[in-house]
């Protein structure tokens, strides 16, 4: 029997997902055209196989059509002090109903988000207003990422990683 494949997330991109960083979630419709909407939050599973972005299902509808229609996902990590960015594709992405921790989760999210853009000169209260979802209205997406790209401004940019990458 082989050996499982290693899985694309590696420490360093481990290491940038366990920060408070920005999300944004895009798709494509049948036609190519791009959606694009903020996630208010995300997860990595413990064996960075798995990631799961937090969707507001009132502000996300084009995005979440898309995901149903085709199931292609791409998600944007950025760190807002350092530009440091990574991006993520999925061609398995599935929509979930956010299950009972999860509000939680998002809770923590947002306050160290906040506390990250603070030391940037930015009100705690911005990270409130663009994170803030009603529990009612909040929605997971499961995906597994398939591709990923360093997609920090600078010479590696566009640059693919390697399964495991550091």
């Amino acid at each position: 029997m082989g050996t499982a494949k290693p899985p694309l997330i590696g420490p360093e991109q481990a290491a940038l997902l366990a920060r408070p960083i920005s999300a944004n979630v895009a798709t494509r419709d049948a036609t190519h055209r791009p959606h694009l909407t903020r996630a208010v939050g995300f997860r990595l599973s413990a064996d960075l196989r798995r990631v799961t972005v937090f969707l507001s299902a009132s502000t996300s509808g084009s995005v979440l059509d898309d995901l149903r229609a085709n199931r292609q996902i791409a998600v944007v990590f950025s760190e807002p002090a350092t530009h440091r960015t990574v991006q993520l594709k999925g061609g398995d992405a599935v929509i979930a109903p956010a299950g009972p921790d999860d509000a939680l989760h998002l809770r923590a999210y947002r306050e160290a988000f906040g506390a990250a853009i603070g030391e940037l000169g930015y009100p705690a209260q911005v990270a409130q207003t663009i994170l803030e979802v009603a529990d009612a209205d909040l929605l997971v997406v499961h995906f597994t990422p398939q591709a990923g790209f360093d997609q920090t401004p600078g010479p590696r940019a566009g640059q693919a990683l390697a399964t495991g990458a550091r």
